[in-house]
């Protein structure tokens, strides 16, 4: 019997991409607050539903400065199945500290390996995009998604992200 393919990754942020922030208060985007650990996060009133779609293409995991405390509280805010796997990162990771131009690359090379992945994060930038570039170049898929942390992930993200988890090449590894 033949193996079954694993799905590509996707790395998910929270802040930005399900929490948002940056909103003019008298244009605040369909959500709700919830308290997380004492702190008011508005989160946006689509993400379940997005991410619940993308879990079908996906193999999902945490790849927020929340590590563990997502699946505390998201899976339930959201209605997601879960606990899913979330990343971790070294202590003096944040703005600022990174090796590879990014706080969050060290910890996502690690756990991905070569492994097809799409990363949804509002803090893409040109390290991020060099680095996407280089993955690719060997041999692993990788797409980056980026949001604007007023309004997060949208249905052309997802659409988008659906087609690429869907193309030949991206399921085969």
């Amino acid at each position: 019997m033949a193996a079954t393919p694993e799905k590509p990754l996707l790395l998910v942020d929270v802040d930005g991409v399900i929490s948002l922030f940056g909103f003019a208060p008298h244009a605040r985007p369909a959500g709700r607050f919830a308290m997380v650990d004492g702190i008011a996060h508005f989160l946006s009133a689509s993400a379940g539903e997005h991410l619940r779609r993308l879990a079908d293409a996906f193999e999902p995991v945490w790849c927020t400065g929340w590590e563990e405390k997502a699946n505390e509280y998201l899976p339930h805010l959201l209605g997601l199945d879960g606990p899913w796997p979330h990343l971790s990162f070294a202590r003096a990771a944040g703005p600022g500290h990174a090796t590879l131009g990014h706080w969050k690359l060290d910890a996502i090379d690690a756990y991905a390996g070569a492994r097809p992945l799409a990363w949804l994060d509002d803090a893409h930038g040109e390290p991020c995009e060099r680095w996407a570039a280089g993955r690719a170049a060997a041999g692993a898929p990788t797409l980056l998604v980026t949001t604007e942390p007023a309004v997060g992930m949208t249905g052309e993200h997802v659409e988008r992200l659906t087609a690429w988890a869907q193309a030949p090449e991206i399921g085969k590894s």
